[in-house]
């Protein structure tokens, strides 16, 4: 893993839990899987524990870890560094997909509250209207009651927002997504639809699709206008899902945006979306940071733990199972 994931991921706390289900030597951590070093600790490795910044996995690298039993993800997507050559071999991988969730379905709760009373965008009007209060009036209807939120991906983190949502009894929820059981989207309280039949209803359009070949930019020109006149759409998912030279005409026009994540990341610093009152950026900041990085690295040390008592990982993933989550 990257320095700066050992730094926040791995504490006192976490390494002292590391140290006592493990022999573990130095270096703690690298970076690279080729130097000399790396390779002599390589080919004693029972385990990897990994996060951002890992190295691919690859055939030369396992050649090297003859004893390798484990990859467990102290982050969420494996798309990076886990390869065939991993699944091939038999390697237990896990990830910590789930406990990045959390903090990803509260900022994308806020988001939704937020974006039904058009907060953060009149928060850029109050800049240049100031003390001339009828910009309230001009970015749509201000409510979240009776509203209808469209959910893309019934994901961990798109099942988790409808069910907040739901408790709250606020809007109507869609969600689209071809692969979830239509039943377990009912029994959440939202309505299987296509996307087709979702988007000219959605008052606010939120994105939890994995990024995948057949989901790159799935919204798109004609996706978004299909929206409504004062639909927010809100992606902390992955930028790649939106087409961005659509989605810039689209906000040109006066499509409300809160984008977490767009493509490329950062955008350039020419793109007309820094400059647009009706488009919110934020650097990227949903998912796990500082201490809520190191829910994370505990829940890697729980599936070590397991391991090393003989008991079945908690969140296993083959190759089946990546060909529809990030």
């Amino acid at each position: 893993m990257e320095d700066r994931a050992l730094a926040m991921q791995f504490g006192p706390a976490e390494q002292a839990r590391l140290h006592a289900l493990a022999r573990v030597e130095e270096p703690l951590s690298v970076s690279e899987l080729a130097s000399p070093e790396a390779r002599r600790r390589l080919a004693g490795a029972e385990v990897l524990i990994t996060s951002w910044g890992c190295p691919r996995l690859d055939a030369d690298v396992l050649d090297a870890a003859p004893r390798l039993r484990a990859v467990l993800h102290a982050a969420g997507s494996v798309r990076g560094h886990v390869t065939e050559a991993v699944f091939d071999r038999g390697i237990l991988v896990t990830t910590a997909a789930d406990a990045n969730a959390e903090p990803v379905v509260h900022f994308t709760l806020a988001a939704v509250l937020w974006a039904f009373k058009k907060a953060p965008f009149l928060a850029q009007d109050a800049r240049t209207y100031r003390e001339d209060l009828r910009y309230v009036e001009g970015r749509g209807e201000l409510s979240g009651v009776g509203r209808t939120v469209v959910v893309v991906g019934f994901s961990r983190i798109g099942s988790r927002l409808v069910r907040l949502l739901r408790e709250l009894d606020l809007a109507r929820v869609l969600v689209v997504d071809p692969v979830a059981d239509p039943a377990a989207v009912r029994a959440a309280g939202a309505e299987p639809v296509s996307l087709a039949e979702a988007l000219p209803q959605a008052d606010v359009l939120s994105l939890h699709a994995p990024a995948l070949p057949e989901t790159r930019h799935m919204i798109g020109a004609a996706e978004l206008a299909a929206l409504p006149p004062d639909a927010v759409l809100i992606n902390t998912a992955r930028g790649s899902l939106v087409d961005t030279p659509a989605l810039e005409k689209a906000c040109a026009a006066g499509l409300h945006a809160i984008l977490d994540v767009t493509e490329p990341e950062p955008l350039p610093a020419d793109s007309p979306l820094y400059a647009l009152p009706n488009v919110i950026l934020t650097p990227h900041i949903a998912g796990s940071l500082g201490s809520e990085a190191r829910r994370m690295s505990g829940m890697a040390l729980t599936e070590l733990e397991r391991l090393t008592n003989g008991r079945p990982p908690l969140a296993p993933l083959t190759r089946d199972s990546l060909t529809r989550q990030a």
